[in-house]
């Protein structure tokens, strides 16, 4: 595995644990030489995560639309920086750039991008394992949700493993590096 897409919020939340664990998931994508590939903004955990790859090392790819090309948004110390026309262009490169990708913490983008790749995931336009940082258990209503889809019948349990979820980002990277 060589670039995980990283999905997480341009705020920080309310609990210093988000950004903790942003930061510690940049420092591990890093010694572990994988790049990381994400939304290319300097706040927020999407800053925290890209930050601390690139003070351990590593290769940092930011992918933005036009239209966020900001001063106050855009960051300006990465590795490399795609922009793109559209956020319908930026989901699409950063799946084609990465290997994997993983959902942390964030708002109604971050949902959007996750279900998005489960989708492609489902309809089998990838196979990239995705997998979900739940820190602190801030996915947890979430993952009752998809496991109701379940005994509910709208989903398969086959399209339920899709994602896959730890509250650590060494463990979540261990289950991402062994799902076949």
């Amino acid at each position: 595995m060589h670039r995980i897409a990283v999905y997480c919020g341009s705020r920080s939340g309310e609990s210093l644990l988000f950004k903790a664990a942003a930061n510690e998931l940049g420092a591990l994508l890093a010694s572990e030489d994988i790049s990381l590939v994400y939304g290319g903004a300097r706040i927020g955990l999407m800053g925290a995560v890209a930050d601390a790859a690139l003070a351990s090392g590593g290769e940092v790819i930011g992918v933005i639309p036009e239209p966020l090309m900001l001063d106050e948004v855009v960051h300006t110390g990465l590795t490399r920086l795609d922009v793109v026309g559209s956020m319908h262009e930026r989901k699409a490169r950063m799946i084609e750039l990465a290997d994997a990708v993983i959902a942390m913490p964030g708002g109604l983008g971050t949902l959007e991008e996750l279900f998005e790749a489960l989708t492609w995931a489902q309809l089998r336009f990838h196979a990239k394992p995705i997998g979900m940082l739940n820190v602190n258990g801030y996915f947890d209503a979430l993952l009752r949700f998809l496991d109701d889809s379940v005994s509910t019948g709208f989903m398969t349990m086959e399209n339920r493993a899709l994602l896959v979820d730890a509250s650590t980002p060494q463990s979540l990277l261990n289950q991402l590096l062994n799902v076949t």
